[in-house]
């Protein structure tokens, strides 16, 4: 190519690319830890669950993925999450409502609220997303994994994958007792599904009944995926807020109570009664259970 037909080229690719810079519009979904009325505050103690017991955060973090707008035809139009490095990577982003302080000593100074993206250029009137991580994200190595991937605190092993949300309470009289594991998005030590704290109550999805087959590292599907789809309608990014409730995800659990010879609170075992409530919360069948209205998120 002459260098005319370079410059002919550069030029006409150039117009390319505005041209679809034009084609697309960034959206900031913007979300909130909250507790109730309450915001969310790591140090802070809350009245929770249907004995109104008094507890201490000192986690709370979620992963969310396939994030869509819903166009004037009902159609979820994907957003094309921004590649920051160290909240996104490809379709998931980590919200993280905690910041170290207080009893959150588990977590992490950064905190993240948002998810930024692009979308095709249009008028938009809903929202949609998924608490969870996909299924071929999952069962990565989390030790190698690029960042929010790479956090070990929120990652059980290959076979079960990652805990789509991280929310441990303690009582408030066991405050700092909760284990201490990962602090930055760097590599650490895994450890495995089961091995938790054992005091306070700890709320850890994800999935469960994944069945690896013999000389395998990761299952080829698990019987409890446990992702949540949700859907706003009237959503308009510019103005509104999703809301994650704590008190809400909690509104129909006895959190003074364990179930004898299961893990400390909730770690998504089918058989585990102290998942019924929060399961119910987030909208998902629990227990030969039909999937309910999800009640942990909501608009404002």
């Amino acid at each position: 190519m002459t260098l005319a037909g370079i410059v002919l080229a550069d030029s006409y690719f150039g117009v390319g690319r505005s041209a679809r810079a034009a084609e697309t519009q960034e959206v900031t979904i913007r979300f909130r830890g909250m507790v109730g009325e309450q915001p969310f505050r790591c140090g802070e103690s809350y009245s929770l669950g249907t004995t109104a017991s008094l507890m201490t955060p000192t986690d709370f973090r979620l992963y969310i993925s396939d994030v869509a707008l819903i166009d004037a035809n009902g159609n979820p139009v994907p957003l094309t999450l921004q590649q920051d490095g160290k909240w996104q990577y490809e379709t998931v982003a980590l919200l993280d409502f905690e910041d170290k302080s207080g009893a959150c000593t588990n977590g992490t100074v950064e905190m993240n609220d948002r998810i930024i993206g692009t979308v095709p250029a249009g008028n938009y009137s809903g929202l949609q997303f998924t608490l969870g991580v996909p299924f071929e994200l999952n069962h990565a190595d989390a030790t190698l994994a690029p960042s929010p991937l790479n956090l070990t605190s929120l990652w059980w092993n290959w076979q079960f994958g990652y805990k789509f949300a991280r929310i441990d309470l303690s009582h408030q009289h066991q405050t700092g007792m909760l284990p201490s594991q990962s602090l930055k998005h760097e590599n650490n030590q895994p450890h495995g599904h089961g091995e938790e704290s054992n005091t306070g109550f700890a709320i850890h999805l994800g999935s469960t009944g994944c069945e690896i087959a013999e000389g395998s590292q990761s299952p080829s599907s698990c019987s409890y995926p446990n992702r949540s789809t949700m859907t706003f309608t009237g959503f308009n990014p510019a103005q509104n807020v999703v809301v994650a409730d704590l008190a809400a995800l909690v509104a129909n659990t006895d959190l003074s109570r364990n179930q004898p010879d299961t893990a400390p609170g909730c770690m998504s075992e089918p058989t585990d009664s102290d998942c019924a409530g929060i399961m119910e919360a987030i909208g998902l069948a629990f227990n030969g259970t039909l999937a309910q209205d999800q009640s942990f998120f909501r608009m404002e």
